[in-house]
C-alpha cells in the first residue's frame, strides 16, 4: 500500500514515521508513506497558499490551485482521495478495515480557517475523527494512517487485532499480566486455570459487560 499525505507542515510527521509500528511497517515494505508539502505547488510570491475569504470574515482560506494541483500530481486510477475535515463522516474501525484494501490513499490535511469549497470536487470522501476542531488535519491524518497500517498483512500478528475494541461493536475484554497479585488485587482465577474454553467464555462476557458499562451506545448498533 502507498499513502501520500498532503500537508503544509511536513515536519509534524517526523516522529510519527520513525517510531514504533509505523517505522517497522515501512522497513518491512508493508507500506510506503510519502509526505508532500503542497506549498511547493503554489504559483504566487513566497509560495502563498491561502487568501482572505470572499464576503468577509476572519481567518484565511486555502486557495484551490495548489491543493488541487498536488492531488492531480499524485493521483492514479487506484487512488482514494480523503479530506481530513470536522464536517466529514465519523471515523470508525470498520472504515479502517475497508481502507486497508486500497492500493493508494491520498490524505489531504486542511488548515487555517478552512478551504475553498471547490476543492471538494477533487475529493472522494471526507473523514472526521471526532466532533471537535483542531488547528489542522495533520493529527487526524496520523490517526487514520496508524489505524490502517496496523491492519496490513505482516505488520502485527492477526490475532493481536482480531479481538480489538469495536470488533463486532464490542469493547475489548480486560487483560492482565504478572504479578498475579498486585497490592491485593488478584488476577481472575479463570485466567490461571488453563481451561481455554472457560477463558474464551469469560472474555466474551467481560467484553459485553465492558461495553454495557462504558459504551452502551455500541450495543444499539
Amino acid at each position: 500500500m502507498k499513502i501520500d499525505i498532503l500537508t503544509l507542515f511536513p515536519k509534524m510527521f517526523e516522529g510519527f514515521l520513525t517510531e514504533s509500528i509505523i517505522k517497522r511497517a515501512i522497513e518491512r515494505n508493508a507500506v510506503e508513506i510519502n509526505i508532500v508539502d503542497f506549498r511547493k505547488f503554489s504559483h504566487l510570491n513566497h509560495n502563498q497558499v491561502d487568501d482572505t475569504p470572499y464576503g468577509g470574515g476572519s481567518g484565511m482560506v486555502l486557495r484551490p490551485e495548489p491543493l488541487v494541483e498536488a492531488i492531480e500530481s499524485y493521483k492514479t486510477k487506484d487512488s482514494r482521495v480523503i479530506l481530513m475535515c470536522p464536517q466529514g463522516v465519523p471515523y470508525k474501525e470498520e472504515r479502517a478495515k475497508e481502507l486497508k484494501e486500497y492500493k493508494h490513499i491520498i490524505l489531504v490535511c486542511g488548515h487555517y480557517e478552512g478551504f475553498d469549497e471547490r476543492i471538494r470536487d477533487y475529493i472522494d470522501e471526507e473523514i472526521s475523527i471526532g466532533d471537535y476542531v483542531l488547528t489542522g488535519g495533520e493529527l487526524p491524518a496520523m490517526v487514520v494512517t496508524d489505524s490502517i497500517v496496523r491492519l496490513l498483512p505482516g505488520v502485527i500478528k492477526e490475532d493481536s487485532y482480531e479481538s480489538d475494541s469495536f470488533t463486532e461493536n464490542l469493547l475489548d475484554y480486560p487483560t492482565y499480566t504478572k504479578p498475579a497479585d498486585f497490592r491485593g488485587k488478584k488476577v481472575p482465577e479463570v485466567l490461571l486455570s488453563g481451561n481455554h474454553q472457560k477463558i474464551k467464555e469469560w472474555r466474551e462476557q467481560q467484553a459485553l459487560e465492558n461495553t454495557k458499562k462504558r459504551r452502551p451506545d455500541l450495543l444499539g448498533e
